[in-house]
């Protein structure tokens, strides 16, 4: 039989620790049912595949009592033969049927929440810290613009015609627009160099199997687009690629982590936005970004979220941009991440924390789904899942953060010293007319 491999969650959590489950379902205000429901299905699974193995047996055995019978008691023989194989093919369908009903039960269950993760929802984060100050427009006499005011006089960035071409959500970045965008996404590939990283130019293009390993087919699959034509899916982060890169593989871990920095086009449909920032490019349909990921020992795990955003902190600092951290509550993670920190950079126009970045480590749920695993103490060693990471460098979202906080009081922006020499310039000064 073809047994699926139920590999999201540590099944030996369901049956040793289900409190540790319920409790982190609790926290996500998520369903709770599930818990009990894949623990009586891990019962009924492993019974009916004891039944199916112990029937099989039987049948092994008996053929060969058949094969060495006399001649004239083989034919009685031979009916009970057939009865077993009835037998062994309706447990065989048993055993199939019981698979992937835990299949299906355990794979509803998110990651479980790291302790430190605050409970609640998505108003319920914990601000970790703020670096820098947002600046006093008012007392250097400057009326705030918007980005998309700013970048449509800079002739930057161009919606009208993004939705004319394509679409609402859609835009052309032009002129300074795009020399931003490259100069910001060369500079975050150049910090990912420098600590080591690996540097990807991914498909954005993946199979079910891929998308559904990293975790993004659960409640929010509305937010994926999808061709039907081809059965693939477009990734709205180059995450999903760089997880499936080593699916089905066992990874050498001895020199330690293995880093790679993916540059890619995403696509989101947005389907649950309901017209929120709607103006400009901070809520859009396609962009680029460059992202963080990681395959490691899950004993390096929470070493390693750290260093992925103290990289993204950096990039931030170069920017010049005020920003905080907060540490993301239960509810609001996804589902395959145990805990989040998301970056957020100061709005002047709309006087609020933006979303800039966020970097999230998902233990081992997307290397079970994807079964990649790594040896810990050589050849003769058993395998383990491995743990994964990812986080963000810069994205086009960053565009937003930078004409608004680095706007001037005549609608020119300065561009910060780190990107300036990426550009060749240093200030952007608006179009006449």
């Amino acid at each position: 039989m073809t047994r699926t491999l139920a590999i999201v969650i540590d099944v030996r959590l369901i049956r040793d620790q289900p409190d540790l489950v319920r409790t982190s379902q609790t926290r996500r205000g998520a369903d709770l049912d599930l818990v009990e429901r894949a623990a009586a299905a891990d019962v009924a699974r492993r019974e009916a595949l004891t039944r199916f193995e112990r029937l099989r047996a039987q049948q092994k055995a008996f053929g060969k009592e058949v094969a060495a019978a006399p001649r004239d008691a083989k034919a009685a023989l031979v009916a009970q033969a057939r009865e077993l194989t009835e037998s062994v093919k309706a447990a065989e369908v048993d055993a199939e049927s019981a698979v992937l009903t835990f299949d299906a039960a355990i794979r509803g269950i998110d990651n479980i929440v790291l302790d430190p993760v605050p409970s609640g929802g998505a108003d319920d984060y914990v601000v970790v810290k703020e670096v820098g100050s947002p600046r006093d427009f008012a007392a250097e006499g400057i009326t705030i613009a918007d980005h998309l005011a700013l970048g449509e006089g800079l002739r930057a960035i161009d919606t009208g015609r993004g939705a004319k071409v394509s679409g609402s959500r859609f835009y052309f970045l032009t002129g300074p627009g795009a020399r931003l965008e490259l100069g910001l996404l060369s500079l975050a590939m150049d910090t990912a160099l420098a600590a080591g990283f690996t540097p990807v130019v991914t498909p954005t293009l993946v199979r079910p199997e891929i998308m559904a390993g990293t975790g993004y087919l659960g409640v929010h699959a509305d937010e994926v687009y999808r061709l039907d034509a081809d059965d693939l899916y477009l990734v709205g982060t180059s995450e999903v690629a760089l997880a499936g890169y080593h699916s089905d593989e066992i990874l050498d871990l001895s020199s330690g982590p293995l880093r790679y920095a993916g540059w890619s086009a995403c696509y989101r449909r947005e389907a649950g936005s309901h017209g929120r920032d709607t103006r400009g490019i901070i809520r859009v349909h396609q962009f680029h970004k460059v992202e963080m990921f990681v395959f490691c020992d899950p004993a390096d795990a929470e070493a390693e979220h750290e260093r992925l955003l103290s990289w993204e902190e950096g990039m931030l600092a170069a920017m010049e941009l005020p920003y905080r951290v907060i540490d993301t509550a239960a509810g609001d993670l996804g589902a395959s991440a145990a805990r989040k920190y998301d970056c957020e950079a100061w709005l002047p126009s709309q006087q609020r924390w933006l979303e800039l970045t966020s970097t999230s480590n998902c233990t081992t749920y997307q290397a079970r789904r994807l079964d990649i695993r790594f040896r810990r103490d050589g050849m003769d060693s058993p395998t383990e899942p491995v743990a994964t990471l990812n986080g963000t460098l810069a994205t086009t979202r960053w565009l937003v953060a930078l004409l608004e906080n680095h706007q001037q009081g005549d609608g020119s922006v300065r561009v910060p010293p780190a990107l300036a020499t990426k550009i060749g310039t240093d200030v952007f000064e608006p179009v006449a007319g």
